[in-house]
């Protein structure tokens, strides 16, 4: 004995020297999840970071039910307040149940269970203690007895202690298994916790019989009754790899995971949290209110014009999507006439064209690399000579891929990387079809993109966390442009031709808008701004499946005025001052295309009469079919629903020949049926004079059987 004796005053002396203060031990936890806090610090979203445990905030004592504190005492230290760490009763009926097989309640304390938790080598789950370690417990339980309170070492038990799997601590488990704070904890409740420290991987019918001795031994046997099967239920639920924290905040998962990235951290966002909920809820009231056009993701996002600052930012519709981990804000989908603004203001800023300027909106048929590029309109019909207003406002196609055509797409390309807009290709690439949206974008890059339209011009770069220093604005296009854009963007009357007086896109205070929709409705956008607000809307479907008759103006658009409204309830927003360069002139058509009106003119540019160029006027050339062009017969089509109708510009009585032979007179109109080879047509005068003439090529063999008939 005297040869052991230096040893264990040596092992006591060290393992008071090793044990460390309550305060240390609270300021070195670490939950497993961070928060991502609003702009007035409210919760926004709960992310986990450490996927190897799950542990909620620290908890005091006094946050605790006294129900789960009494079910603690009770079921694993009965004489807690009593003994100083080690209950010395305990060891003895322990050790005289080792001696004739009989089971006892055990001699770890509390104390000690505390001891095991704070030393890594002790830790539940660690192989078997030796002699030796029961010791350095034993002994570290009396040091902390000497250097702690009771409810400092309680608390800290209750903080640390692993009741089930990956849940430590009394915080995470009762807000995962039974939906509550740890004070609201019930008797039964915490009987069934309490149950789980003995056995963590236990059957639920033995976690129900522990559960029930300790509501027994307290006095209260007829809570048994349905314990097993409430105790099946409550660990259902912590079944499967989606075990939420129940009453978490959820609102913002995506930009969340941005965000956050240190455990136990938090991070003071920049969105509203009041905002940012009812963005995700009209979402997901409008696309349920879609049910049957086969949509089921979405996205939002609202910029506050003047600091950048990103208010909301909804990357999906939640529940009702089948991919809602991704974050459709960032996700690149073809971005439809959205891109339209971007054409016809460097237009604008080359002077190439005014907002009364007449574009010709009838059948185009562009000559390309990868063939004939032949753009349509929306509706399938034409509205022949109409201003850049009407033409903007109302979203017709085929004027937008004619200004392009002046510009030309790598022009427009520049423009879009200087906003932000970062295409992975070349403009050459994209071709004339950049008009119409061709290109994948980003929506947080498009509203963006916005934004700048209505700043004056001027770009830069968003920000999500509050306080960030803002990076410098860059004058990226003209202000009297942007300004004479977005008055274009604000005219209910000239977005009447296709989208009528009432309409989605109609605000009750001035606002700027465009909609878009993508090739086969795979997506819908709607991109607008306030004085104060831009908001940009995703509607369509991550696995790029089309829509079923849904527009621009069905599908996003309510979702955007919706916002809208929201963002200006009692505060309406009044239209930008024009630009001290912007002139105002009462304009008028010469052959009456449109109403006589006030129009807005970059200096210089200004005209009081607008006189369309008669088509007589114009060089006699062959309009359709283009040189070069190359026409493959379907044979799944019928014949006589394949053929070129001609068209002629110039001249007024136009006479046709095809290889050499009459074929028809008249300017335009003759459906001519097409058989295979290489044609040469010519455009003769009344004289027979050849004024113009192509070369193209018909391939298959359907129209030359149909011939023969």
């Amino acid at each position: 004995m005297r040869r052991w004796l230096p040893m264990l005053l040596l092992c006591a002396a060290s393992a008071v020297q090793a044990v460390p203060g309550y305060d240390a031990v609270r300021a070195g936890f670490r939950p497993s999840d961070a928060l991502l806090l609003d702009r007035h610090g409210a919760p926004l979203q709960q992310v986990r970071i450490d996927a190897s445990a799950r542990r909620l905030a620290w908890v005091s004592l006094a946050d605790v039910s006294p129900a789960m504190r009494g079910a603690l005492i009770a079921s694993e230290d009965k004489r807690f307040y009593q003994h100083a760490g080690v209950d010395w009763n305990a060891v003895a009926a322990a050790a005289w149940g080792s001696v004739w097989h009989s089971r006892t309640r055990g001699a770890s304390t509390i104390t000690m269970q505390l001891a095991g938790l704070l030393d890594e080598n002790l830790r539940r789950g660690a192989a078997p203690r030796s002699g030796g370690q029961k010791l350095e417990q034993a002994l570290t339980a009396k040091a902390l007895e000497r250097t702690w309170r009771k409810d400092q070492i309680l608390e800290a038990y209750l903080n640390l202690v692993n009741f089930r799997g990956e849940l430590v601590g009394v915080h995470a488990l009762a807000r995962v298994m039974f939906g509550k704070h740890p004070e609201g904890l019930d008797q039964v409740e915490s009987a069934l916790a309490v149950a789980l420290i003995r056995g963590p991987n236990a059957s639920a019918a033995l976690v129900a019989r522990r559960a029930c001795a300790i509501v027994t031994e307290q006095g209260a046997p007829a809570l048994c009754q349905g314990l097993e099967g409430l105790t099946q239920l409550r660990l259902a639920r912590l079944a499967g790899p989606d075990r939420a924290v129940a009453s978490a905040p959820q609102l913002a998962p995506h930009l969340g995971r941005r965000l956050v990235k240190a455990a136990g951290g938090q991070v003071a966002s920049t969105l509203d949290a009041s905002l940012q909920r009812h963005a995700r809820d009209v979402l997901q009231r409008h696309l349920a209110a879609l049910d049957g056009r086969n949509i089921e993701d979405s996205a939002v996002l609202v910029l506050d014009n003047a600091s950048g600052e990103v208010l909301a930012w909804v990357g999906s519709s939640g529940a009702l999507s089948d991919a809602r981990e991704v974050d459709a804000v960032l996700a690149a989908r073809q971005a439809g006439s959205t891109l339209k603004p971007f054409v016809y203001g460097l237009a604008l800023e080359e002077r190439r064209l005014t907002a009364a300027s007449l574009l010709d909106d009838s059948p185009l048929n562009l000559a390309t690399a990868s063939g004939l590029y032949m753009p349509q309109n929306y509706d399938q019909q034409y509205k022949g000579a109409v201003s850049l207003r009407t033409a903007l406002a109302s979203s017709l196609n085929i004027p937008a891929v004619r200004t392009l055509v002046m510009v030309t797409p790598e022009r427009l390309f520049q423009r879009l990387q200087a906003l932000g807009v970062k295409l992975p290709e070349s403009g050459d690439f994209y071709g004339y079809s950049l008009a119409l949206g061709s290109a994948d974008v980003s929506l947080l890059a498009l509203t963006n993109a916005y934004r700048a339209l209505a700043a004056g011009g001027r770009s830069q770069p968003v920000r999500t966390v509050l306080g960030a220093p803002a990076a410098p604005a860059t004058q990226v296009m003209d202000g009297s442009t942007a300004w004479i854009i977005g008055d274009i963007l604000s005219d209910n009357s000239a977005r009447a031709r296709t989208f009528g007086l009432d309409s989605p896109l109609s605000t009750r205070f001035w606002s700027a808008v465009k909609t878009g929709t993508s090739k086969d409705m795979r997506d819908n956008w709607c991109i607008g701004y306030s004085a104060r607000y831009t908001v940009g809307v995703w509607v369509g479907n991550a696995s790029g499946e089309p829509m079923w008759n849904v527009s621009g103006v069905t599908g996003a658009a309510p979702v955007w005025q919706d916002i809208m409204h929201y963002l200006h309830a009692g505060a309406p927003a009044a239209a930008p001052a024009r630009p001290a360069g912007v002139a105002a002139r009462e304009i008028r058509y010469g052959h009456g295309e449109e109403a006589a009106r006030t129009e807005y003119f970059l200096p210089g540019t200004g005209q009081a009469l607008i006189v369309a160029v008669e088509p007589d006027a114009l060089a006699p050339a062959i309009r359709y079919p283009t040189p070069g062009m190359v026409v493959a017969l379907d044979p799944d089509i019928p014949p006589a629903r394949q053929r070129i109708r001609l068209s002629a510009q110039g001249t007024a009585q136009p006479r046709w020949r095809m290889d050499g032979k009459p074929l028809a007179d008249g300017r335009d109109g003759h459906a001519w049926a097409p058989w295979p080879g290489r044609h040469r047509l010519e455009l003769l005068d009344r004289q027979g004079r050849v004024l113009d003439k192509v070369e193209f090529e018909v391939r298959g063999a359907l129209a030359k059987i149909s011939m023969k008939k």
